[in-house]
This record gives C-alpha cells, sequence and structure tokens, in this order.
C-alpha cells in the first residue's frame, strides 16, 4: 500500500506523492541549543528519524535537512547572562544534542546553524521589504505584515480576521492566539550580541531562520515538513506566510506534527518535579534502547503518557527481542527450510510495512513483530525452524 501521512495543513490523511518521483525533500525543525533536550523533544525527533528511515526503505532517495537554532531569545539572555559569546554557550549544547541522538540511535540528517546564515537572512528580509511584506522600525528593526498575507492561519486553521493591523510582536515565542505582526530582524539592545548586515545591525527572529535555511537546502517548494505540535502555531505559520510571500510558490506539500509528550498523566514541567532529560533516565540505569522503543509505542499523532512502569515495560520488550535474535544466531538447525516459517516471515515484514505506511503506525508494526517472534518461538520449540529460515526471520 502507498505510505499515507496526515497533513496539518489539509487536516486529511493524504497518499504521499513527492514533487519530483523517486526524490524526497525533507526539513525538520532541530533543537534550540540553550539547554539539554528533553524526553518530549526527543519524542519528535525518534518520529522524524522513523519517517526518514521509511522513506528511505521504501525506495525514495531522500535529502534530510535539520536546523540548528543557535541563536534566539533565551541564547541571547543566557549567554549575557553567562559572560559569554553566543557561539561559546551553544557550543555545550550544539554537542550534548549530537551525543544524545546518537545514543537513541538517530540518524544524523543534514545540520545547518542559523548563526551560519545570518547574512542570507538579512538578504531575505530585504527582498521581503522590496515586496511589501515587511518593514523597518524607528530602532532599525524589521517586521512581517500579516495583513499582506491573506492566507495566514491556513496551517493552524485559526481565524485572524479581526487581527489588528500594524500591531507587533517582537518575542519568538508567544501566545497561541497572539496574531500580530512579526519580527524578522531585531535591532541590539545594549549588552546584546548581533551581527553587521546590510540592513543594519542586529540578529534574526527565530522565524526567519527556518525559512532561509529550508529554502536554501532544499529549494522554495520541497516535499515534507515536520516538527513538534507546539511548532504548528506561530512558527510554522509564520514560516509559511515569509516564504511565500517571497518565492509566491507553496513552501512544503505535506507537514507532519508529533504530539506533546505526558509524563505520569502530567504535562512535563520542572515545577512538577517530572521534567526529564534523556541524560537524566540514563543516569537513573534506564537503557536508551528502552527508552526509544517507549517513545515509538504509540503512534506520533497520539498522547503517549511516559510512565517509569512503561519504560520498565519496554525494558522487557526489548530483552525478549535481544533473546530472540541470539537463539536464532547461536542456536544448531537442520539443514533446509520450513514453508510455514518462510510464509510467517513474508506476512510479518507485510504487516510491518502496511503499519508503517498507514501514517506510520509503529503499534501496528511492534505488534506484528511480537506476534512473529510468538509464533517462531514455539515453532523453535518444536524443532520446525530449519537452517534457511533463520536469516528469513531475522529480516522480517
Amino acid at each position: 500500500m502507498p505510505l499515507r501521512l496526515y497533513n496539518t495543513l489539509t487536516g486529511k490523511l493524504e497518499d504521499f506523492h513527492p514533487i519530483d518521483s523517486g526524490r524526497v525533500r525533507m526539513y525538520a525543525c532541530g533543537p534550540t541549543v540553550y539547554d539539554y533536550g528533553h524526553i518530549g523533544n526527543f519524542r519528535t525527533f525518534i518520529a522524524v528519524d522513523l519517517l526518514y528511515r521509511f522513506l528511505r526503505q521504501s525506495g525514495y532517495d531522500v535529502r534530510y535537512v535539520m536546523n540548528i537554532t543557535d541563536v534566539d531569545d533565551k541564547i541571547i539572555r543566557n549567554a549575557a547572562r553567562d559572560g559569554v559569546t553566543v557561539q561559546q554557550y551553544t557550543a555545550k549544547y550544539t554537542q550534548a544534542f549530537l551525543e544524545d541522538s546518537a545514543t537513541l540511535d538517530i540518524e544524523q540528517p543534514v545540520l545547518v546553524r542559523a548563526t551560519e546564515h545570518i547574512q542570507e537572512m538579512a538578504d531575505f528580509i530585504a527582498q521581503l521589504v522590496a515586496k511589501g511584506y515587511a518593514y523597518r522600525t524607528d530602532d532599525g528593526s524589521y517586521y512581517f505584515r500579516i495583513a499582506k498575507f491573506p492566507e495566514y492561519g491556513k496551517l493552524s486553521k485559526k481565524d485572524f480576521a479581526g487581527m489588528t493591523d500594524g500591531a507587533r510582536v517582537d518575542v519568538d515565542e508567544y501566545d497561541k492566539d497572539n496574531a500580530r505582526d512579526f519580527a524578522l530582524w531585531k535591532a541590539p539592545k545594549p549588552g546584546e550580541a548581533f551581527w553587521e548586515t546590510p540592513i543594519g545591525p542586529g540578529r534574526p527572529g527565530w522565524h526567519i531562520e527556518c525559512s532561509v535555511m529550508s529554502m536554501e537546502e532544499l529549494g522554495p517548494s520541497f516535499d515534507l515538513h515536520a516538527g513538534g505540535e507546539d511548532l504548528i502555531f506561530p512558527h510554522h505559520e509564520n514560516e509559511i506566510a515569509q516564504s511565500e510571500s517571497l518565492s509566491g510558490q507553496p513552501f512544503a506539500r505535506y507537514w507532519f506534527h508529533a504530539r506533546f509528550l505526558l509524563v505520569e498523566g502530567q504535562k512535563m514541567s520542572k515545577s512538577l518535579g517530572n521534567f526529564f532529560t534523556l541524560r537524566d533516565l540514563v543516569l537513573k540505569g534506564h537503557k536508551p534502547s528502552s527508552i526509544r522503543w517507549l517513545l515509538t509505542q504509540v503512534p506520533y499523532r497520539n498522547q503517549l503518557n511516559f510512565t517509569f512502569d512503561g519504560l520498565k515495560s519496554a525494558a522487557s520488550s526489548v530483552e525478549k527481542l535481544r533473546n530472540f535474535r541470539f537463539r536464532l544466531t547461536s542456536s544448531q538447525f537442520a539443514a533446509g527450510s520450513n514453508p510455514a516459517m518462510s510464509k510467517l516471515a513474508a506476512e510479518t515484514a507485510q504487516r510491518v510495512t502496511d503499519a508503517l505506511s498507514d501514517d506510520l503506525n509503529t503499534a501496528e508494526a511492534q505488534g506484528a513483530i511480537f506476534d512473529m517472534l510468538r509464533k517462531t518461538n514455539t515453532a523453535l520449540d518444536a524443532s520446525e525452524v530449519l537452517q534457511d529460515d533463520v536469516q528469513a526471520l531475522l529480516g522480517a
């Protein structure tokens, strides 16, 4: 069956067809490197990693790009607090993200850093000004004029018809119902880091960063844009507005968003004491493989309740898989093949493929694998698995 994905833009499950047959261009919003990544972040990154792997397994040539946001409000504030440069402050957390991703067996995409594209962002903004979509304020900042983009709200499905023309918001993150002209470029405040550019000194707003880097790497119109559901508004809505205003083309055709993570039934919060980074969990003795398994047990569009009982259950599942593999690879088998085992392996592989083709249904895929494990263990006990069956079963 063809891959079907839920497209946030249309609000529908759709067959996935890339712009160029056989080739997929995808972009994912990566980390803002002001702190260590938490398990909610990594649920999204693992979901996108699974999608990337499945697209390649399905035969697509995939160019997968992810940004590293290494300049934003929090980073500027924290770097100034610590008396270090932005680059010095973010280097530690960028490295931590790469290490944590490798720990969770996340394949590394093409990584692009915001601070390496400042001049391109300034040029992008200048073009928006020339087209009438952006304007400069007296302090040297630049804002996007939302009223010039009538389709604003098409991703988040919000009605912004009554928004105030010319009202501005200059923070990177703001209330979900706050639709005002947003900052493209921020003039420096005393003591803040800034860059010299043809449009003046300052630094980019958060939203412009992803538009510029994704379009540079993938072109003005590409196949798939991914991220957490918290980015739908304002970040991704703003990306669409500024990108399509400049290019006159659809920005991304499919939008893939992973749901929030709950911890023991509550929203993760430092104040509740239920906020965990990957490193917190590893230091508590939990294996990365168990964490990854748990973060994929519930399909990406469903709410996942992360519990420590669930983590123990995930560890048990991973151990069963390892024992199964060990049993198949360390035992001696009679020559030949058992048609029933060949059929089971083929049916399992098809069930997994069908499940993942159905909007990346990881729960169904895992269920198919454990059905095979149970049936194969029964066959092993009865000496019904033969030598030629081993690779087929391992490959399923």
